[in-house]
């Protein structure tokens, strides 16, 4: 088994598992958390379908590694499982709103920034999750937060690194 296919696997297990868990606790640590699993889980959706197209993965292996919520939970899964190329994955994901502004950002064929496009949105569901009070959302949302921090500094250091300090602010995605 390829270990990309034994990680992705893992890390939807864990998914489901979290979110399951969190609908367990309820009351607005159930919406936060619902809402951060959900955009997760739909990030990853399209991570796979972009990273396995050219691969020898079929479209039942792609269906196998989306987690079973989300908003693209269940039609928006058929419509990725079957896309070739980075514009039929565009043109699936603009069906829904929340995706479609991150969509718009790129231009046809790109999907380089694809990643900092999502990392931006994940870092404004974030910071809504403060907005509320009592829910242990916070605590998830304060990690991730740190975990993005962690990434803008090791793309500056590798930047400094490698004397491209012209390139700094191309993946830096701010927090506040």
């Amino acid at each position: 088994m390829n270990i990309e296919i034994m990680r992705n696997t893992l890390y939807k297990a864990y998914l489901e598992d979290f979110y399951k868990f969190c609908q367990k606790l309820g009351g607005a640590t159930a919406e936060i958390m619902s809402d951060l699993l959900a955009f997760e889980a739909d990030r990853r959706a399209v991570n796979i379908t972009i990273n396995s197209i050219g691969t020898e993965l079929t479209r039942d292996d792609r269906r196998k590694l989306y987690s079973n919520f989300g908003l693209l939970y269940p039609y928006g899964h058929e419509e990725l499982a079957v896309c070739e190329d980075i514009d039929q994955v565009r043109g699936a994901m603009e069906k829904y709103p929340p995706y479609q502004s991150i969509f718009s950002k790129l231009s046809y064929g790109e999907s380089q920034m694809l990643d900092k496009a999502f990392y931006e949105e994940e870092v404004k569901r974030l910071c809504l999750a403060f907005e509320q009070q009592f829910h242990y959302g916070v605590f998830f949302a304060y990690m991730r937060l740190r975990e993005q921090e962690i990434r803008n500094l090791m793309w500056i250091s590798e930047c400094v690194a490698q004397n491209q300090k012209s390139r700094v602010h191309d993946s830096v995605v701010f927090i506040f």
